[in-house]
């Protein structure tokens, strides 16, 4: 394992120290953070309620200390907060520490094709816990991959109307992984990359016309205040990085039970969360619109721009993942990863996609259950 990185501000160090000192103390309490506010999917099922899970499952042996927000860590310091053990484990989103995870970004690339989250948080999953390229990426990191996350697909909400080219164009839009960035350079407009919890201060003095990011966002981080016109423009879905990344000297000193619990809880973490963030978008666009907010459908030549770079995505994509992010065998990674997805249409198709127990189930039976024993002990 070769890890390489800078030292974390000591300001954040010293913030993180109490709560580890105790953690060193009693071998079952540990720190796991994600940057996204209590109420976002991510944190309240993927964090709140998932450390609620594993203490039930290990009958109160873990005891997670959960931070949300960026009061510990801020996104892009995720990963190393997670190597240098802040906290033992983390949400990272990839896309931003692209130098340090060109595996994960490489597959993101197809995240501008695919707009159904449940089949994608499976596969993306299954794919991310087997394939030998992205394990020895994880290894190389220090990190330990346990699940994925997955956004419904994102759409533009806009300070003013954005339903053509036309509309569309000189728009200063924020856009988070290269392949969105780049239609919104060929269809006219100027991406910004910021992260997620600048989209409403951006907005709202104007140095972002437009935010791509998913629909509940116009409620859950107030968006409907500063973008009064959301278009129902699909611009990709985003999984890159774990949902829950564990720092592998932490991951390593679990028992075996122990580690099966996490195992479990993230199985029925991950279903609910993307079941539940599919239902918070579809409501929050009808509470969004109730305040006043104008929902559009996009217009004829603004799809067709979209589809139209899909193909051209799909077509690139294989050179992309070679010249770009240096995969050597680029046709054997993103086939895997093509291949994985059709299985989980398959499987998805067989199971109600509302029934999160029954999606759990099937999660461990097809994934967690089939891992090795000493699965992520480096």
């Amino acid at each position: 394992m070769n890890v390489t990185r800078n030292t974390l501000p000591l300001v954040v160090a010293a913030l993180a120290l109490p709560a580890y000192v105790a953690s060193a103390q009693a071998s079952t309490s540990f720190i796991a953070n994600s940057f996204y506010d209590q109420q976002h999917p991510f944190s309240r099922y993927g964090y709140i309620e998932w450390a609620e899970t594993v203490k039930e499952l290990s009958d109160g042996e873990l005891q997670p200390e959960v931070y949300t927000g960026t009061v510990l860590l801020a996104p892009r310091a995720s990963l190393q907060g997670i190597q240098d053990n802040i906290a033992q484990v983390a949400h990272h989103a990839a896309i931003y520490t692209p130098s340090e995870m060109p595996v994960a970004n490489a597959v993101q690339e197809l995240g501008f094709n695919y707009s159904d989250p449940l089949i994608s948080v499976l596969a993306v999953t299954d794919f991310s816990l087997n394939n030998p390229t992205q394990l020895a990426e994880w290894e190389e990191l220090g990190i330990v991959y346990l699940g994925a996350y997955n956004t419904p697909p994102y759409v533009l909400m806009c300070r003013e109307p954005v339903r053509n080219l036309e509309e569309l164009s000189g728009k200063r839009i924020r856009t988070a992984g290269s392949t969105v960035s780049a239609w919104v350079e060929e269809a006219g407009g100027t991406p910004v990359n910021v992260p997620s919890s600048e989209m409403y201060s951006g907005l709202d003095r104007g140095s972002l016309d437009c935010a791509t990011n998913a629909v509940n966002d116009l409620v859950d981080r107030s968006l409907w205040e500063v973008a009064e016109h959301t278009t129902l423009l699909p611009t990709g879905m985003y999984w890159s990085g774990p949902q829950w990344g564990f720092n592998a000297g932490f991951w390593a000193d679990l028992s075996d039970e122990q580690r099966e619990v996490f195992k479990e809880a993230s199985a029925k973490a991950m279903t609910r969360m993307v079941v539940q963030y599919i239902g918070a978008a579809e409501a929050a666009m009808e509470e969004a619109e109730a305040n006043g907010n104008n929902i559009y459908e996009p217009e004829d030549d603004l799809m067709a721009s979209v589809e139209t770079f899909r193909d051209e995505a799909l077509e690139n994509v294989y050179d992309k993942a070679r010249d770009q992010y240096g995969v050597e065998d680029p046709e054997a990674l993103i086939d895997d990863f093509l291949a994985t997805y059709d299985k989980w249409e398959a499987l998805i198709s067989e199971v109600d996609r509302e029934d999160e127990e029954a999606l759990a189930e099937l999660a461990m039976e097809e994934i967690f259950d089939k891992l090795p024993a000493d699965y992520g002990i480096y």
